[in-house]
């Protein structure tokens, strides 16, 4: 906000390097546990996944062996994972409206919260759709609704970003 473009010369190579190398190292690690535990499960009911993707809690209701051990891995992961990546962009967030509001000109603070209002809206619409979709117990799981939100993940978020 303060000085748009400038980020080469705000963060090193090294920082962007290790910033690159964490995001594609839990991107690749984390699904590991995920397929191990999964690829276990027995089922008995049908093959036929009725959503948009092959989503996990879909793939829990097909199995008719216990799925505690996949559900404990996605309330640990999605704790872990979700909220520190939700925190750091609340953090950021803090931020950006802090400087928004050092602006002296109204039109000036106006532009900046247009600038940030769809980008915003987008974080939003991502994060309560991944936090009602998966840190949440299978039992409560429901096909119709978590279509909608699913929906709302790989569709309206988009739309909004744009």
């Amino acid at each position: 906000i303060c000085d748009p473009l400038h980020y080469i010369a705000r963060m090193s190579r090294k920082h962007c390097a290790g910033l690159i190398t964490a995001a594609f190292t839990v991107g690749f690690v984390d699904p590991v546990g995920h397929f191990f535990l999964i690829s276990k499960l027995s089922y008995c009911a049908s093959r036929l996944i009725k959503h948009f993707f092959c989503d996990v809690t879909p793939l829990l209701k097909l199995s008719c062996s216990s799925t505690f051990s996949v559900e404990l891995l996605n309330y640990i992961e999605g704790t872990l994972l979700t909220l520190n990546a939700f925190l750091l962009t609340l953090a950021s967030y803090i931020f950006i409206i802090s400087a928004i509001l050092k602006i002296q000109s109204s039109e000036g603070r106006q532009k900046a919260f247009s600038t940030c209002a769809s980008h915003l809206a987008c974080v939003i619409t991502l994060y309560g759709a991944i936090f009602c979709l998966y840190i949440k117990p299978t039992s409560s799981y429901s096909l119709k609704r978590d279509k909608y939100f699913s929906l709302l993940y790989i569709a309206l978020g988009p739309k909004l970003d744009d």
